[in-house]
C-alpha cells in the first residue's frame, strides 16, 4: 500500500498530526503540493520529516472550466502549450525548493487530466502521473499509479467516509487485484487531504497505519518504490 495527501502549501496543525502519524506507525508519505501556492513554513516542516516525499499537484489549484462544468486545472479549456508551461515551471520550482525529496510525478487536481496534456508530461520532464481510481490504461510513456480509497465524502460536507465504508473498499481493491479485475502490480493507495480530515479520519488514518505495519502481509512502500521499479523496466 502507499498514502498520498493532496493540497499542501504551507505548514498546519493538520499537516503536523499527519506528519506524527506517519512518523509513530512508520509508514513512508507522498506530499502532492501545490507549487504556485507553496511558502517557506511547508518547506521548513518537511525539511527532517522521516520517508517523506514530494509531488507536484497540478500548478495552482485553479479551476479553468466554465461555470457549470466540474473543476478543471489541466484540461483542455486554454492552450495545451500553456498548460505544460505552467507545469514545467511548477516542476523547476519544486525541484529547486525541495531538492532530492522531490519525485517528478504530477497529481492532478481534482484527479483529473486532458488525454492530451497528459501525453506531453513525458517530454515536460515528469516521470509519473497519480489520479484517482482503477486504472482502466496507462498514459504511454509514462508511469502511472493511483490511489483508490479517498477518506473524505466530499458531496457530504467533507466528512470522514466512516470506518466500515473505509475498510469496505479497501479490501474491494485488494480483491480486485487478488483475482485479476485490477493490476495486481499497483499498490493500493489511500489518498487524505490533511487540511479536510476531521477527527474520526485521522483516527482512522492512524489505526489503519499501525494495524497493518503490525501485520505480515502488508507492506507500506514510499512514492519511490510505487514509480521507480516501473520507470527502470520501461528504460531497460
Amino acid at each position: 500500500m502507499w498514502c498520498r495527501d493532496d493540497d499542501a502549501c504551507r505548514d498546519s496543525p493538520a499537516l503536523r498530526r499527519l506528519l506524527e502519524i506517519a512518523a509513530t506507525a512508520r509508514i513512508p508519505l507522498a506530499l502532492a503540493v501545490i507549487p504556485a501556492l507553496v511558502e517557506d513554513s511547508l518547506v521548513d516542516r518537511v525539511e527532517n520529516a522521516p520517508a517523506l516525499t514530494i509531488l507536484q499537484h497540478g500548478y495552482a489549484h485553479r479551476n479553468h472550466a466554465p461555470a457549470g462544468e466540474r473543476n478543471w486545472e489541466l484540461g483542455d479549456h486554454r492552450p495545451i502549450e500553456d498548460v505544460v508551461a505552467e507545469l514545467e515551471k511548477g516542476r523547476s520550482e519544486l525541484a529547486r525548493r525541495f531538492g532530492r525529496r522531490f519525485l517528478p510525478v504530477l497529481v492532478p487536481p481534482w484527479n483529473r487530466i486532458d488525454a492530451r496534456v497528459a501525453n506531453r508530461l513525458p517530454d515536460a520532464g515528469f516521470d509519473g502521473l497519480s489520479t484517482f481510481g482503477v486504472r482502466t490504461s496507462e498514459t504511454p510513456a509514462i508511469v502511472q499509479r493511483n490511489t483508490h480509497v479517498d477518506l473524505i465524502a466530499w458531496r457530504r460536507g467533507r466528512l470522514f467516509i466512516g470506518q466500515d465504508a473505509a475498510i469496505e473498499r479497501l479490501v474491494a481493491h485488494l480483491g480486485a487485484r487478488r483475482e485479476g479485475r485490477a493490476d495486481a502490480t499497483e499498490p493500493t493507495g489511500i489518498l487524505t487531504h490533511h487540511l479536510d480530515l476531521d477527527g474520526g479520519a485521522f483516527s482512522f488514518l492512524e489505526e489503519l497505519a499501525l494495524r497493518t505495519q503490525a501485520h505480515g502481509g502488508a507492506t507500506w512502500i514510499a512514492a519511490e518504490a510505487v514509480f521507480r521499479p516501473a520507470i527502470s523496466v520501461r528504460s531497460a
